[in-house]
């Protein structure tokens, strides 16, 4: 199969991170993580609207009364981009002051899932995967990681994925789609620096996993079973998500981060940090699950 890839849009972002698509408002959106906000684009238009927060923009999600609920640093707060509200709904590792909030999504049991990170270097398994409820309740999933990353869904949502970046495992669990509740911890792939350590990811309708190697510039596609269908190698060094999108969820957009200049290059490298169309894999997304709110 050929791919060809393209710029989708000319803006380069220092950290750009969780493409995710609105059905209901027709929209892309995509978190500039070291910006502190949180990108919009009209499909229809290509129009982008911003909107900005008082701290780094790990993760976000789509809620059932058109807000977005989103992890700023160690806060999840619920914001309404219409008035510009911002309400904080949970504190998550707040008296740890090396992590902050990453990888996050909603899951098809309503519920907010989200990791952290240390930001330190080396990192150490400092970080954890936490469930957050529409009334703000945080229940620890799972502790002793270094980036929790790469949260999914398979199609039926009775599997959820979850990744390690810094150890390179990708795992999956038993998923109840109504409680939230996981079953049993399996390996589905085991990861390097040379085939791409797992950053963001998102399932296909065939159950296919896709996982930004943001090690070796490649976008990973994973069979249900595990087995590597293709690793699409991507002009940039350092992937961090794949998305579908558009309104019939057949578009593949990835973010990335940018790089810095190396000064003994013959040219800058201008392409890291951008957003990129991938074409030619002939595959489509799920619909964006929505977080439950407390009123719902």
């Amino acid at each position: 199969m050929t791919h060809t890839i393209t710029r989708f849009i000319d803006t380069t972002y220092q950290l750009a991170e969780c493409p995710t698509w609105d059905d209901r408002l027709n929209r892309l959106l995509w978190a500039d993580i070291q910006g502190r906000s949180i990108q919009s684009m009209d499909w229809a238009s290509r129009e982008i609207t911003t909107w900005q927060f008082d701290n780094e923009v790990g993760s976000f999600g789509l809620t059932d009364d058109d807000r977005l609920i989103v992890s700023v640093w160690d806060k999840i707060v619920l914001f309404d981009p219409e008035s510009g509200a911002c309400e904080v709904l949970a504190e998550v590792q707040a008296d740890e002051p090396r992590t902050r909030l990453n990888d996050g999504k909603v899951g098809p049991d309503g519920a907010f899932w989200v990791g952290t990170m240390d930001t330190s270097s080396p990192r150490e398994p400092i970080a954890g995967l936490y469930r957050v409820d529409g009334s703000g309740d945080v229940a620890e999933i799972r502790d002793e990681l270094q980036c929790s990353n790469g949260l999914a869904w398979t199609p039926d949502g009775t599997y959820m994925y979850h990744s390690d970046t810094s150890p390179g495992w990708i795992e999956y669990y038993g998923f109840d789609p109504e409680t939230g509740a996981l079953g049993s911890k399996m390996l589905y792939a085991q990861q390097t620096n040379d085939t791409g350590r797992p950053d963001g990811a998102a399932v296909d309708t065939e159950g296919n996993y896709w996982s930004a190697g943001v090690s070796a510039g490649v976008l990973n596609c994973f069979a249900p079973d595990g087995n590597l269908l293709a690793a699409i190698k991507l002009p940039v060094d350092k992937p961090t998500m794949p998305c579908f999108c558009g309104p019939d969820l057949d578009h593949l957009i990835v973010t990335s981060i940018k790089q810095p200049a190396d000064p003994t290059a013959v040219e800058p490298d201008t392409l890291s940090g951008g957003l990129f169309l991938v074409e030619g894999h002939g595959k489509t997304g799920l619909k964006t699950y929505r977080f439950r709110t407390a009123k719902s």
